[in-house]
């Protein structure tokens, strides 16, 4: 029998968050959830997570500015980052500021139980390929976001753009390479 952990799930999707809870439930593994920061501080300090499933891009912020609070709070635990607009940026900064690995999004409970022991697949790398220019501004913008903290308006500015313009390439997925 496995151990059983502590999880807290830290997700804006309401739907996403029930059922990863109820298939850690099933391996008998014990769950908060959060929808928020404020929420998810309170449950970690209610509950002490050993691990924590956060999501990047939450209602009102960003996962990554959770990072750090968590860690503050349980300097042991293990924090994977979940998200549907994966960056070469935010990845680097995610595990920077102390996460234990970065997944996109769709990914399911195998892989990420297997992310906390870093055991996760690695695909290969593809093949040396010139990376579309949808794909080159993407991860522009995302470094810039992130030397700005996530400030939009001052991430326009130094783009030379409408900030209405970056809020709208922000929130498509990224393209594919």
């Amino acid at each position: 029998m496995t151990q059983r952990l502590r999880y807290l799930i830290v997700d804006d999707d309401p739907a996403f968050c029930t059922a990863l809870a109820r298939s850690l439930e099933r391996l008998h593994h014990e769950v908060a959830i959060a929808h928020d920061a404020d929420a998810a501080l309170g449950a970690c300090a209610r509950l002490h997570p050993q691990r924590a499933i956060l999501d990047l891009k939450l209602a009102e912020s960003s996962g990554l500015h959770l990072i750090p609070r968590l860690k503050a709070q349980e300097p042991a635990i293990a924090i994977v980052v979940l998200t549907g607009y994966s960056s070469v940026a935010t990845a680097v900064s995610a595990i920077k500021l102390g996460a234990t690995h970065y997944l996109g999004k769709p990914a399911g409970i195998t892989e990420i139980l297997a992310a906390f022991e870093n055991e996760a697949s690695v695909e290969p790398p593809p093949p040396a390929a010139i990376p579309s220019l949808e794909r080159v501004e993407w991860e522009h913008i995302q470094r810039v976001l992130d030397e700005h903290n996530g400030n939009i308006a001052n991430t326009a500015r130094a783009l030379g753009m409408h900030r209405r313009t970056l809020q709208r390439k922000l929130t498509k997925r990224p393209v594919k390479q």
